[in-house]
């Protein structure tokens, strides 16, 4: 087990180190606080065939528990809809949000190791922020991720990626992101 007293993850070390000085020389903020900085990673998997099955979103939960290392809640339907089967209170999807030194984890984890595993990857959309400097993606497979064993995987899921930072604008957030080695394509 890691002593929590000591470690520190990679891209933490690697922000404080090089990369806010990098940020402060490229934007030429006056102030350190002006620096934008990695605020929380929200990741979402919608499950849709709950309405038929509700122990795919316990599946579906169990396993982003294990992708995200923090556990996972149950989402559920705020209202009913006849036309797709839904009832109010009806579970339909599982989140987590990682903050801190889970969020630099699974960071390291997504650009090291789960972008590389996806098929046909020339990279990651640069268009995809929100204009507030969120940057949001989407990956078709969860079993991109090594703590997910895919021989015991019953339906592969599609999960949405949101990584939320205090940068005002695209620009700045963008290059906060290519500073982590985000792999963008254009």
């Amino acid at each position: 087990m890691l002593d929590t007293q000591t470690y520190t993850p990679r891209l933490k070390a690697l922000f404080a180190s090089k990369i806010r000085a990098a940020l402060k020389e490229e934007f030429s903020y006056k102030n350190e606080m002006q620096i934008p900085k990695l605020e929380k990673i929200v990741l979402n998997m919608g499950v849709g065939e709950a309405v038929k099955d509700t122990k795919k979103v316990k599946q579906a939960a169990e396993e982003l528990t294990l992708i995200a290392g923090q556990k996972a809640v149950v989402t559920k339907a705020k209202k009913s809809i006849a036309g797709f089967r839904v009832r109010e209170e009806m579970p339909l999807g599982t989140k987590v949000t990682l903050r801190g030194d889970r969020m630099y984890e699974f960071l390291d984890r997504l650009i090291n190791i789960a972008l590389p595993r996806v098929r046909d990857f020339r990279g990651v959309k640069g268009s995809s922020f929100d204009g507030r400097g969120n940057y949001a993606m989407g990956l078709k497979e969860h079993i991109v991720f090594p703590e997910i064993e895919f021989d015991k995987v019953d339906e592969v899921l599609g999960m949405d990626i949101i990584i939320c930072t205090t940068a005002p604008t695209d620009a700045e957030a963008k290059a906060l992101l290519k500073q982590f080695n985000m792999p963008f394509n254009s």
